[in-house]
């Protein structure tokens, strides 16, 4: 049995107390026969570049890049944007998926079940912003290259589910750079069978909260899909039971959607369920959809036999959602 190397990187926050419950979760997969893993821990985030002055230490990402075969970020405070964006290119992770889906007693606007495939590396997030006096601009870049790579895996997904996608972009406005993105979308997907229609940003922001049941999987641009994750996390019940997958051809990255919540940390009272999902996605992206499935089933057992930390109108200690939904993993395994 191949053994996966796993780099573990704390952030901020909440992020230590939620650490070591990703951790146990890896553990409890080993114990059960599902798979090996081997976990290091690195430092990256605020803490971090107050004590070294760097926000990502060049250690962790040469344990990213030529070490691990995933890594699982915690949250990270005010310097994500210096850790979180070179981590995404440096590891070549093209491609961010948000999976957005009602749970049992998490209270909703909607019930709602899709995947958001968000192209990863491009757009205005390049960062590439110039000012001049009172004149302030930013570069957009789109790619057929890039587009053609995020719009085949929304396709495999896609084909996974139900066989259709939507295409959001805002090409009636900025026609060549969301023109691209949406023209070279419709030719990968018609290529590979997927059913597909296109909407406007503004109108798939609509109808997100209107009537979430329409969408399957949203194959869209990196800020619209940036603001749209958020919104279909909070329209499915919340961000604390949210997690996100960086993908690439080789590399990957999963990390809980929410962010590092100063205001409870050493509390114990995070929720924990963003983290467990992250691994979720992990161990299904390594090839282990079984238990995955498993995890997501825990979860949501967990839910209904009430247990809910204090966002979710529980009492429920973090700790005490964990052992609860351990002990329903095993049940599940065994």
């Amino acid at each position: 049995m191949r053994t996966h190397k796993v780099l573990l990187i704390p952030g901020d926050g909440i992020g230590p107390e939620l650490a070591p419950l990703a951790r146990d979760l890896l553990q409890v997969l080993e114990d059960r026969g599902i798979a090996r893993f081997e976990v290091r821990e690195a430092p990256a985030g605020d803490r971090t570049l107050e004590e070294t002055g760097e926000a990502l230490p060049r250690e962790t990402l040469d344990l990213a890049k030529n070490w691990a075969d995933a890594v699982l970020k915690g949250p990270v405070g005010e310097s994500a944007r210096d850790v979180v964006i070179p981590l995404r290119r440096e590891l070549d992770l093209h491609t961010n998926l948000r999976p957005a889906f009602t749970l049992p007693g998490v209270p909703a606007v909607r019930e709602m079940d899709l995947v958001i495939v968000r192209e990863n590396l491009e757009d205005v997030y390049v960062g590439a912003e110039y000012s001049h006096g009172d004149l302030a601009f930013a570069l957009k870049l789109v790619t057929a290259g890039q587009t053609r790579r995020v719009a085949r895996l929304a396709a495999r997904i896609a084909k996974e589910r139900s066989g259709r996608a939507t295409i959001v972009t805002k090409s009636n406005v900025l026609r060549v750079t969301d023109g691209l993105f949406r023209r070279i979308s419709e030719e990968v997907l018609s290529r590979e069978g997927v059913e597909h229609e296109h909407m406007y940003v503004d109108a798939a922001a609509m109808e997100m909260v209107r009537n979430p049941r329409r969408f399957d999987v949203v194959l869209t641009m990196n800020l619209y899909g940036d603001i749209l994750s958020d919104l279909a996390a909070q329209v499915s019940g919340s961000l604390g039971t949210a997690a996100s997958a960086n993908v690439g051809d080789v590399k990957a990255m999963f990390e809980p959607v929410h962010g590092a919540a100063f205001d409870i940390a050493g509390r114990g009272v995070a929720n924990p369920i963003s983290t467990i999902m992250s691994v979720g996605l992990m161990v299904d992206w390594l090839g282990y959809g079984g238990a995955y499935r498993a995890i997501r089933k825990a979860v949501e057992a967990s839910l209904s036999e009430g247990a809910r930390t204090p966002d979710l109108g529980g009492g429920y200690s973090t700790v005490e959602f964990y052992r609860v939904f351990k002990r329903r993993l095993e049940a599940l395994l065994s």
